[in-house]
């Protein structure tokens, strides 16, 4: 690895997003979105799938969304202990419920503006670059109630008026913007990814690609709008990452493995090149799929993003022969289990390379700049009798994908930063867990809701510290 890999300016950072760290769930004037819904426990699956409707909180569940880490009235904080890491940037995301409560109003919500904007500023504060994201993973429940989320067309209006509200109520605060997270999760969790939810006997994928129809639409039409509000702002879309690999050599195995990660990257084919990809047509005609689009839509399409980021966890692995027995239940997006990797406490293989040879991959097909916006280690730390927590293993996970990453900008792939995942303990998306950590930060909190919130540093966040310090050339 060359000494000079990352350039200078290189954005380092870290990540969190509002549905999982802000808590505050009614204050402020907010409305209820959809992760507000979710409960943790037993039937949380079912409600992220949409196999079971869940449009009314129930007094019998918890609710991990409603207080979360309360960065809602600590950010202040938070953010100060970015900064003692020396943080470049700082990705988070705007609750869009905060901003619209009901979603379709034609004003934003005065109280939502002024915390976001205080936000922003105490991020300038300490010369961090906010990288915001418009939509990840939280649809205002009046949306889904009213209009069936993005089944409807209207959501392409509603989703372009909000978009515009930030642009301009933060215009000169941030130049960084993802319009939707993961915006794959859509086909693999589809309430907690869209709001959609199933009737009984109807074709879902039929309402779960028209639904992503509406979301490119109101993705280009997002971005078009940026660049009118200031050319200076650069968007970009956002992949749940990790490439297929073939369960074995068998032509049937390296096929499935194509089809896989031809489905992941649909979204981002059409974002990133403006345009439907030549199997999609395939594709529908074989899953009995046929898209309604306007006139116009292939036009608006055409707005194509500036730079492609993406989270990375761990690479997956596909055959001709998987099914629901022999996938792992790990994560939302299934997979056989590589005998080749290591696994974290939750099941998600340990790969750094598949990080190098995802951005090679990426970049060959896009030729776009990249911007690894999440990555990270979900484990159970422990707090000693001295209150420390040596997560060596947190530092390991982080040191090896930072020199893959280093690798691929060695093979000539642009990168323009790095935030890692949960930079401070929050809800895990798919579990609604605590006990499975991503931070540089400990909260004391469990899956429960009980502790203190009182933040301390881990072993983690000294050594990340000393890594941007260096521009990543110590990583020991």
């Amino acid at each position: 690895m060359s000494q000079q890999t990352f350039p200078a300016g290189f954005l380092w950072g870290g990540a969190l997003a509002a549905n999982q760290a802000e808590g505050g769930y009614r204050e402020g004037g907010k409305g209820l979105t959809t992760v507000d819904m979710i409960p943790h426990g037993a039937a949380r699956m079912a409600v992220k799938l949409g196999l079971e409707k869940r449009l009314t909180l129930r007094d019998d569940e918890y609710y991990p969304s409603h207080q979360a880490i309360d960065f809602y009235h600590r950010y202040k904080e938070d953010i100060a202990l970015m900064a003692e890491m020396g943080f470049k940037v700082f990705r988070t995301s705007i609750a869009w419920s905060r901003l619209y409560p009901q979603g379709d109003e034609q004003e934003p919500n005065a109280q939502g503006v002024a915390f976001y904007r205080s936000l922003f500023e105490e991020c300038k504060k300490y010369g961090i670059e906010p990288l915001v994201t418009l939509c990840h993973f939280d649809v205002p429940m009046h949306l889904v109630v009213e209009y069936g989320s993005w089944r409807s067309r209207k959501m392409v209006d509603f989703f372009t008026r909000y978009a515009r509200a930030c642009f301009e109520a933060f215009d000169g605060l941030v130049k960084y913007w993802l319009t939707f997270n993961e915006i794959n999760i859509l086909l693999h969790s589809p309430f907690s990814g869209a709001g959609l939810v199933f009737e009984e006997g109807e074709n879902r994928e039929q309402v779960k690609y028209q639904a992503a129809h509406h979301e490119l639409v109101a993705s280009a039409l997002a971005t078009r709008i940026a660049h009118q509000v200031n050319p200076a702002n650069q968007v970009g879309c956002m992949l749940a990452g990790g490439n297929f690999y073939p369960w074995s050599c068998k032509p049937e195995d390296v096929w499935a493995a194509l089809e896989k990660d031809r489905e992941n990257l649909f979204f981002i084919d059409v974002q990133a090149r403006g345009a439907y990809p030549s199997y999609a047509a395939r594709l529908f005609r074989e899953k009995g799929v046929v898209i309604h689009m306007e006139s116009e839509d292939a036009g608006i399409l055409k707005n194509s993003v500036d730079f492609v980021s993406f989270s990375y966890y761990a690479s997956r692995c596909a055959s001709a022969e998987m099914n629901e027995q022999n996938s792992s239940a790990a994560n939302v997006v299934k997979s056989l289990t590589n005998p080749h990797l290591k696994r974290s406490d939750w099941g998600w293989g340990i790969d750094p390379l598949g990080l190098r040879i995802t951005m090679n991959m990426m970049y060959d097909r896009y030729q776009k700049p990249l911007f690894l916006v999440e990555n990270g280690l979900g484990a159970q730390d422990k707090v000693e009798a001295d209150g420390s927590i040596n997560d060596d293993y947190r530092i390991s996970y982080l040191r090896e994908h930072i020199q893959a990453m280093a690798q691929a900008i060695d093979d000539g792939v642009p990168v323009i930063g790095y935030t890692t995942w949960g930079c401070i303990d929050l809800v895990a998306a798919s579990t609604g867990e605590m006990s499975k950590r991503y931070g540089l930060v400990y909260v004391d909190r469990d899956d429960l809701g009980r502790g203190t919130l009182a933040r301390t540093r881990k072993k983690s966040f000294w050594w990340y510290k000393k890594v941007i310090a260096s521009n990543g050339r110590d990583l020991s």
